[in-house]
């Protein structure tokens, strides 16, 4: 699992960073509605972001995460894997992920991705759009490297880049070669699930595909590092938010 229902992002706010935020409903090419949650830059950079959470979907820490991009200049949406099992609305901790993560589709979530990246380009005039995620959101970001999005680049948090998934994704290190856009992936060093040998099995692939890339591995970082309840780990993950900033702002992992 990734983050528990009251996690938060370690990132400082920015008071006055962010122009306006709202719930909003968008609706997939095969005609899903799902709820997604959109940021708006009050001094835009031309940037913006596409959030793909963990296997809980759209809660508490990616509407954060939102603000704080926007608060950073970057337009943000993060949106919610669920709309096709459990339909639309907040949902608290006691919501059983498991069953409808089991029931997420490679299509229905590709579909999903592609729909909230068209809203935020289509309602804050973004010019380099980039997708991050978290957990299996952090494979999906990968993945979203070869959707024909246009992206600029693509931050996956310990995402699995190597083995079967249990909603039909592919291995990121195995279709490599699909991928257009730079990549920057982030691992914690002590990640139980995620081990040095799926990391290097991910870089040499990148490599062999000449996919740009950047792949930082903190030491002792488990996984889930990036958390504000996570206080021994504060310093990576500062880093690592230095990283995202740099990366977006250049177009450079």
């Amino acid at each position: 699992m990734c983050f528990d229902h009251d996690s938060r992002p370690p990132i400082k706010p920015i008071a006055g960073g962010s122009l306006d935020a709202q719930e909003v409903v968008l609706e997939a090419s095969d005609g899903n509605r799902f709820a997604a949650y959109l940021a708006r830059a009050a001094q835009p950079t031309g940037a913006g972001i596409v959030i793909l959470p963990d296997v809980r979907g759209l809660h508490a820490y990616y509407r954060e995460l939102a603000l704080r991009f926007a608060e950073h200049g970057i337009d943000a949406i993060a949106l919610d894997y669920f709309g096709r099992t459990a339909g639309i609305g907040d949902r608290g901790p006691e919501f059983d992920w498991q069953l409808h993560v089991a029931r997420t589709t490679y299509d229905g979530m590709r579909a999903d991705v592609t729909s909230a990246a068209e809203h935020l380009r289509a309602t804050a005039g973004v010019e380099r759009l980039f997708a991050t995620g978290f957990c299996m959101g952090g494979r999906l970001t990968f993945l979203s490297a070869g959707f024909g999005l246009g992206l600029a680049g693509v931050i996956g948090f310990y995402g699995w880049p190597v083995g079967p998934s249990r909603n039909g994704t592919p291995a990121p290190a195995e279709v490599a070669d699909t991928f257009a856009s730079p990549v920057l992936a982030i691992f914690g060093g002590a990640d139980e699930g995620i081990g040095p040998e799926a990391v290097q099995a991910f870089e040499e692939a990148l490599a062999s595909a000449r996919v740009a890339h950047r792949i930082t591995t903190y030491p002792d970082a488990p996984h889930s590092f990036f958390d504000r309840k996570a206080v021994d780990f504060a310093d990576a993950s500062a880093k690592a938010w230095d990283e995202v900033l740099r990366f977006v702002r250049t177009g450079t992992p």
